[in-house]
């Protein structure tokens, strides 16, 4: 006990130096954005040895050169091809099948070269907007599934959906088909004990990223992986928004309606997704004999939709999401619609959206109505008002919770995934995206904002700036902690 009562005093007593040691640490080992670098610097200062504990939790920062280390020769065949393609596009020697796809070269090649994204254009993509049509969709492909299912998701919860689920890909293992499952260690926290021990003694596959080193306990709220995927048998992927669990159904009363984005698809672009899910599994499963199956297929599908699939996280050189994000808001001549739960814009974005205001480009904002993540919800509600003055519209989903990450631009270009529009999504975590350059699926989705639209309220000038001193200051705190939050 003596022992015990020594060190703590001794604690006490050096706290102050070892509070500038951590600092000095953080300034010349890390190479951050100065703001967020300024931002922990402040939180050391005033909260001497909480800060260092909170800094560990949700600041510390990972080396990306040993974020999934792929063997070269495994990695080269995938590389080579992409970049030969993107060659041979910038050299004027690719062969677009839609002659539109060349009014957006810039955006594939820039994707090409920062997230080694394959361009495909023989894709069919079928769109989701509820948790009931996702799922019946996903369990009916499951159903079907004759070689293997690879299935990666930030959340998954052993309730209703998540127990079906689980049992139907236990039937599949059973049936000796290979069936590999993957889940966040923090999203799936909630995740009864037990749930997969059928699953597994059958022969089904099951990896944690990045797990808790006990129940219900992580030390590491960044670096999460926020992707949701499912790809059966190579012919055909789901990618979107919706995690498992009863409250995506809109079983939840305290969000009620969930409303957000999902979408299959079947084309080359599968083969963009398996790609991604191996790196993924290889990473969680820490074992270099992984094997999974990648399959680029060379018959043609009868889709004709354009798809690049791009991933970006703490280990990519290039926030390449955000820059898709940020080349689509650059690029728009009359539109661009978005929908996210959380809106924290860097610089960058705020930036462009501003701007794309002031050039009359129509420009609108979607986001929930309550929040889920209430400091989130503040500091986005902070960054509204400079960008209300610069013609940007924002509006308010009023019909339940609005859990949509989608890119609208013009009547061409689409983005649909995981990435919210934050600096979370943007630098912390790990996610995917689809970018579509179709006419037929920008005009579904035009179609179903628009019918978003008659569910929300406007925000307005007028009553953005009768927010009580009490709200501003929540916001304005808040925003202080953006970098972070």
């Amino acid at each position: 006990m003596e022992y015990i009562v020594n060190g703590y005093m001794w604690f006490l007593k050096n706290i102050l130096w070892l509070n500038i040691l951590f600092a000095i640490l953080l300034v010349f080992f890390e190479r951050r954005n100065p703001t967020t670098t300024w931002l922990w610097l402040m939180v050391l200062t005033f909260l001497p040895g909480i800060g260092f504990l909170l800094y560990l939790f949700i600041g510390q920062d990972m080396s990306k050169k040993k974020m999934f280390k792929i063997k070269e020769e495994e990695d080269r065949g995938i590389r080579d091809r992409v970049l030969k393609q993107g060659q041979k596009i910038h050299e004027d020697e690719y062969r677009f099948s839609n002659p539109r796809f060349l009014e957006y070269e810039d955006i594939i090649k820039m994707h090409i070269l920062t997230s080694e994204s394959y361009f495909s254009q023989d894709n069919d993509i079928e769109l989701y907007f509820s948790g009931e049509e996702k799922f019946n969709a996903l369990i009916e492909s499951i159903r079907k599934a004759k070689k293997y299912i690879y299935l990666e998701y930030y959340i998954m919860k052993s309730d209703g959906i998540g127990t079906k689920i689980i049992d139907e890909l236990t039937r599949k293992a059973k049936e000796g088909i290979e069936v590999k499952v993957l889940y966040d260690g923090m999203g799936g926290r909630k995740l009864k004990r037990h749930c997969f021990d059928e699953f597994k003694k059958v022969g089904g596959e099951v990896e944690v990223f990045f797990p808790p080193f006990a129940p219900y306990i992580t030390p590491r709220i960044n670096y999460r992986n926020h992707r949701k995927i499912c790809i059966i048998d190579g012919e055909e992927a789901f990618v979107g928004g919706f995690n498992i669990g009863d409250e995506y159904l809109g079983l939840s009363k305290k969000f009620g309606y969930w409303r957000d984005t999902h979408m299959k698809i079947r084309g080359t672009a599968v083969g963009g997704l398996q790609w991604r899910f191996f790196k993924d599994w290889r990473f969680a499963a820490k074992k270099d004999n992984v094997q999974c199956e990648i399959n680029l297929p060379q018959k043609k599908n009868k889709g004709n939709s354009g798809v690049q699939i791009v991933s970006s996280g703490p280990d990519s050189k290039w926030p390449s999401v955000k820059d898709g994000y940020f080349k689509m808001i650059n690029n728009a001549r009359e539109r661009v619609y978005i929908q996210t739960p959380y809106f924290i814009p860097d610089d960058s974005i705020f930036e462009a959206l501003k701007v794309a205001g002031l050039s009359g480009i129509d420009v609108k904002v979607m986001i929930p109505c309550k929040p889920d993540h209430i400091f989130v919800y503040w500091a986005g509600l902070s960054y509204i008002g400079e960008l209300l003055e610069a013609g940007v519209k924002f509006y308010t989903y009023e019909n339940g919770f609005l859990h949509s990450k989608t890119f609208i631009m013009d009547d061409f270009v689409t983005s649909i995934g995981t990435a919210n529009l934050d600096i979370r999504s943007f630098k912390l975590n790990f996610e995917v995206n689809t970018f579509i350059y179709d006419e037929e699926v920008n005009r579904k989705m035009v179609e179903q904002f628009n019918l978003d639209l008659e569910q929300c309220k406007e925000i307005t000038i007028e009553e953005y700036s009768k927010r009580s001193n009490i709200v501003k200051l929540k916001e304005s705190i808040s925003r202080l902690l953006s970098p972070i939050l």
